[in-house]
């Protein structure tokens, strides 16, 4: 009997050999963001961040810009893949585990004071989730009314 190879799945993407991979969270979305060396290509599922409407765009923007003051340029390419939540929470996720990716691949304390002048939000989570709901009642903090009559 002969043994049957079984094909190599292919690798996904080589930020493991000398990249970091960090995540961010905000309520239910999560950011897993994967950096390593590279000409400043920053890629939030597989899409350029430039494609991003304006607003969302700027969010994306802040922590690149302030690592740019800080360390003079920007060689780094971060690909970013957020799932769950919505739209907006995709990218608060995704701009703190852009934030906390720079932190940890450069080692910078310089960069890590600024981002916390900046936004405690850009390297610390948000932890308020939504309150859970009680039972006989419509939701989370809504009451029977009362009437004093």
């Amino acid at each position: 009997m002969e043994k049957v190879k079984k094909a190599k799945k292919p690798e996904k993407a080589d930020f493991g050999a000398n990249g970091i991979i960090v995540s961010g969270k905000k309520k239910t979305a999560i950011a897993k963001a994967s950096i390593k060396e590279g000409n400043g290509r920053i890629t939030i599922n597989k899409m350029p961040y430039q494609h991003l409407s304006f607003l969302r765009k700027l969010m994306i923007e802040e922590p690149i810009m302030l690592a740019k003051d800080v360390l003079g340029d920007f060689k780094f390419d971060i690909a970013v893949n957020a799932s769950g939540g919505g739209n907006e929470s995709q990218i608060e996720a995704s701009r703190l585990a852009i934030a906390k990716a720079l932190v940890q691949f450069t080692r910078s304390d310089s960069l890590r004071k600024a981002f916390l002048d900046y936004d405690r939000n850009m390297l610390i989570a948000d932890t308020r989730r939504k309150e859970q709901r009680k039972p006989s009642s419509g939701k989370a903090r809504k009451k029977r009314q009362k009437s004093y009559r």
